[in-house]
């Protein structure tokens, strides 16, 4: 799904580009920066699922998008919604690269995401965090969530199971 870029006050959301997918990769497989993600970390690059990251700018049920810094135009994270059949729910999601952590990237990415929404004529947002993710539920919360329900998932090609919350941003009624 592809949508014009969004701009926040340090960044600019644009699509995902072929170009990116080494990029996404190497944030979402990497032990510390995935550790809540559902990619299990490789300790090898598999080309496959490269070439499957490649073609994300082109997936019609989710918009993938790259945050980067509006001075340089350099990557920040990754980031992604989902949005219901009816379009009044979105699900998103964002991971900022370690080298930007503790910056507040990760909530102007989610605050941007969420503007996006609330413009679009979305009634309600939700973001999936892992329970052990404390600055991310941080995120969350600063952005309005609060826990609607508890879930719990496989990290691919693992045995490991996570469990994450399910946090709600209503635009009906904010917080």
């Amino acid at each position: 799904m592809k949508i014009e870029p969004i701009e926040t006050s340090r960044l600019i959301l644009r699509g995902f580009t072929k170009e990116d997918a080494l990029w996404a990769y190497s944030i979402w497989n990497d032990p510390e920066m995935g550790e809540y993600l559902p990619d299990e970390a490789k300790e090898e690059i598999d080309h496959e699922y490269i070439k499957k990251l490649e073609v994300l700018g082109e997936d019609e049920e989710c918009c993938y998008l790259i945050p980067v810094l509006k001075n340089s135009g350099q990557r920040v994270g990754t980031c992604s919604f989902m949005l219901s059949e009816d379009k009044k729910l979105y699900d998103i999601a964002y991971c900022v690269h370690k080298d930007f952590w503790c910056q507040g990237y990760a909530t102007e990415i989610a605050q941007g995401m969420i503007a996006y929404a609330r413009i679009q004529g979305a009634e309600k947002v939700t973001i999936l965090v892992s329970k052990g993710n404390v600055p991310s539920n941080r995120v969350a919360v600063k952005c309005g969530g609060r826990i609607i329900a508890e879930k719990t998932y496989k990290k691919r090609g693992t045995d490991v199971t996570m469990e994450e919350y399910i946090e709600l941003i209503s635009m009906l009624n904010p917080l």
